[in-house]
C-alpha cells in the first residue's frame, strides 16, 4: 500500500442500517465541527486557555497513536516511511484539514503546509484572531501518529497558523532533542504532569471562587438578618420608596436585553449598584463585571486600560496586554464618569460601540469584543452636548435606555432601611455587637438632607459603629453635621399639623442645638430675645425673668 492509494473507498465503511461507521477498521463518530469548537470554548472559559490546550493536545496525541496502529493493522505498507507519510493524508480524509501540494515530504523533517484547518476555523469563530497558533488537537494528532509509526517521540508544532492571521498553517515535527530549548514551553503541553498541574490550578481557582461566593453569601445573610423583614431587597438594593421601586423594575426589564444603558444621578446615589443589578439580572450574570472610573485616569492611560497595548507601543510596554474591554468579554463593563472623557477618547469609544471591536495601542488589527456597555455620570450630558463638550452621536449611542437614580433626600422612605443594612454590614466588618438605631438617632437620620447620598450614609454608619459606646447607635454617636440637622416637616394627607406646633418644635430643637443658650438661639431664629423668652415661657421652658437686652442668658435659679 502506498500513501497515494488512500481514499475514502479504501478507508470508510458505512453500515447500511446505521449506527456503526468504521474508518481504517476502527469505529468512528461523525461530530459537528461547531460542536467541537464549543467544547474548546467551554474548556477555555471554565479551566483556562492553558488547561484547554493541554487537554486538546493530549487528546489529539492519543487519537493519532490509535490511528497509526489501526493503519498498520489494516494495510500492508511498502515501507515504514510510507506508513508515516500517510498520517497527514489520513487526517485530511477525516476532514480535519487540507494538505498543500508542496507538502509531499516526510513531515518530521520537511514540514507540511495546511489549509482549511477546522480547528483554526473554530478558534476564529469562538475567540477571534489570537496571538499564538491554534491547531492544538491537529498538532497532537499528527505527533501521536508519527511517534507510533517512527518508533521515536515526535512532537509537532506550528510556526504559522490561520488562527493568528497567517494565510496558511505550517507544522514541523522534531524530537525533543532536535527542538532543544527553542520551544520548550510548548512541548510541556504534551506532558501528563503539565496537564495535571493545569487542571490543579484551574480547580484551585474554581474552588477559591466558590469559597469567596459562599463567604459573600454568608455575610449577606448575616447582614439581612439584622434588617427589618419588610424591607425590599432585590440583589442587595434596598428600596421602599415608590421612585426606587419603579427604577428597579425598569432596570430588571432592560437587563433582559443587551441594550446600552446610561445611568444618571448625583455622586454617591448608587449608580454602580444599579449597574450591578442590571448585570446580575441579565444573561451575562455568569460573566465578569468590570467597573472603570474614566474621570480618574489620564487620557493616554485610559486608552491603554480600555483597549490594551502591544509590546513596545510605548516606554514600559514590555509585553502584550489585553484591555478591560477584552477582559469583560461575555460580561459587562461599566464606564463610570463618562462625561469626563476627552473629545478624542469619545471618538474611539463611539467606534467601539458601533463596530463592537477594539484595537490595542500599537497594533494595526482589530479584535472583536462581546461585552455589554453601561455608562454612568453625574453630569447633565444633554447640556454638555449643547455646550459642545460631549459628542451628540456618542450621547445617543449610550442613551438607548436611561436610568435616573434619585438622590437620597428625594426618597426618605429608603433612609432607615438603608441605614440598618449599612449598620449591620459595618458592625460585621468592624466586629462590633451593634443591634440597631436608638429612636433619637433614627429620627435625626430622617431630618438630615444627605448631600453625599448613600455613600455619605454608609460612612456615617461606619463612623457610628466605630464610636458607639453601647450596643446601639445613639444621637450622640452621629457626626456633628447630622446632629445639627433641623426638622424638615412634611405634610401628609390626614396628618396636617398646626403651624404653632411646628414653630414650637423648631424653636426647641434650635435651642437644644445651642446648648440652651437663648441669645444665640434668638440670633439664629432672627427674633428678639424678649420674643424668644415669651415663647419659651408659653411652652413651659422659660425662666422667671427675661434676659437683659444684648446680654447673655442668666444662670438658672439654684
Amino acid at each position: 500500500m502506498r500513501t497515494g492509494d488512500l481514499d475514502h473507498d479504501e478507508l470508510l465503511e458505512l453500515d447500511a442500517e446505521g449506527g456503526v461507521i468504521r474508518f481504517a477498521g476502527q469505529r468512528v463518530l461523525l461530530l459537528d465541527a461547531v460542536a467541537m469548537g464549543l467544547l474548546r470554548k467551554y474548556l477555555a472559559e471554565n479551566f483556562g486557555v492553558t488547561a484547554a490546550r493541554a487537554v486538546l493536545t493530549q487528546f489529539g496525541f492519543a487519537h493519532g497513536w490509535r490511528m497509526a496502529e489501526a493503519m498498520k493493522a489494516e494495510f500492508k505498507w511498502e515501507t515504514d516511511e510510507e506508513w508515516g507519510v500517510a498520517g497527514p493524508r489520513i487526517c485530511a480524509l477525516e476532514g480535519l484539514f487540507r494538505v498543500g501540494p508542496e507538502s509531499s515530504g516526510f513531515l518530521a523533517r520537511e514540514g507540511v503546509i495546511l489549509s482549511a484547518s477546522y480547528e483554526a476555523e473554530q478558534h476564529l469563530l469562538h475567540f477571534g484572531r489570537g496571538d499564538v497558533p491554534a491547531c492544538w488537537t491537529v498538532c497532537g494528532l499528527i505527533s501521536g501518529y508519527l511517534s507510533r509509526s517512527s518508533g521515536e517521540e515526535i512532537y509537532v508544532l506550528e510556526d504559522r497558523c490561520v488562527g493568528k492571521g497567517d494565510a496558511t498553517c505550517r507544522l514541523f515535527g522534531r524530537t525533543r532533542e532536535e527542538w532543544g530549548d527553542e520551544r520548550s514551553e510548548e512541548l510541556r503541553y504534551f506532558e501528563q504532569t503539565h496537564l495535571t498541574e493545569c487542571l490543579d490550578v484551574s480547580m484551585r481557582r474554581v474552588t477559591e471562587t466558590l469559597k469567596a461566593a459562599e463567604r459573600k453569601l454568608r455575610q449577606h445573610r448575616r447582614v439581612l438578618s439584622h434588617v427589618i423583614a419588610e424591607a425590599e431587597e432585590p440583589l442587595g438594593t434596598v428600596a421602599k420608596s415608590s421612585v426606587m421601586v419603579q427604577l428597579i423594575d425598569l432596570a430588571r426589564r432592560v437587563a433582559k436585553v443587551d441594550s446600552t444603558v446610561l445611568i444618571t444621578g448625583e455622586s454617591g446615589s448608587g449608580k454602580e449598584r444599579i449597574a450591578r443589578l442590571v448585570h446580575e439580572e441579565s444573561a451575562r450574570a455568569t460573566g465578569p463585571f468590570i467597573a472603570v472610573n474614566c474621570g480618574a485616569i489620564t487620557e493616554t492611560l485610559l486608552e491603554s486600560e480600555l483597549f490594551g497595548h502591544a509590546r513596545g507601543a510605548f516606554t514600559g510596554a514590555s509585553h502584550d496586554r489585553p484591555g478591560l474591554f477584552e477582559a469583560s468579554n461575555n460580561g459587562t463593563i461599566l464606564l463610570d464618569e463618562i462625561g469626563e472623557v476627552s473629545p478624542a477618547m469619545q471618538v474611539k469609544l463611539l467606534r467601539v460601540l458601533q463596530e463592537r471591536e477594539i484595537r490595542r495601542v500599537g497594533e494595526n488589527r482589530s479584535r472583536p469584543v462581546n461585552a455589554r456597555v453601561i455608562t454612568a455620570t453625574n453630569r447633565d450630558l444633554a447640556r454638555a452636548v449643547v455646550d459642545g463638550d460631549f459628542r451628540q452621536d456618542l450621547y445617543y449611542r449610550i442613551k438607548v435606555v436611561e436610568l435616573y437614580v434619585p438622590p437620597l433626600r428625594q426618597r426618605r422612605e429608603d433612609v432607615l432601611p438603608l441605614a440598618r443594612v449599612l449598620l449591620a454590614d459595618a458592625a460585621l466588618r468592624l466586629k462590633r455587637e451593634i443591634v440597631g438605631l436608638a429612636p433619637g438617632a433614627a429620627g435625626q437620620l430622617l431630618r438630615y438632607e444627605w448631600p453625599g447620598n448613600v455613600r455619605e450614609l454608609e460612612n456615617v454608619m461606619e463612623r457610628a459603629v466605630a464610636l458607639a459606646r453601647g450596643n446601639r447607635i445613639e444621637f450622640d454617636d452621629l457626626p456633628e453635621e447630622v446632629r445639627r440637622a433641623c426638622p424638615q416637616p412634611i405634610a401628609t394627607a390626614g396628618q396636617v399639623r398646626r403651624l404653632a406646633e411646628i414653630e414650637q418644635e423648631h424653636i426647641l430643637s434650635v435651642l437644644a442645638l445651642n446648648g440652651g443658650n437663648q441669645t444665640h438661639t434668638a440670633e439664629q431664629l432672627g427674633i428678639g430675645s424678649a420674643t424668644l423668652y415669651r415663647k419659651l415661657k408659653l411652652y413651659g421652658k422659660g425662666g422667671s425673668t427675661p434676659p437683659p437686652r444684648g446680654g447673655s442668658t442668666p444662670p438658672p435659679p439654684l
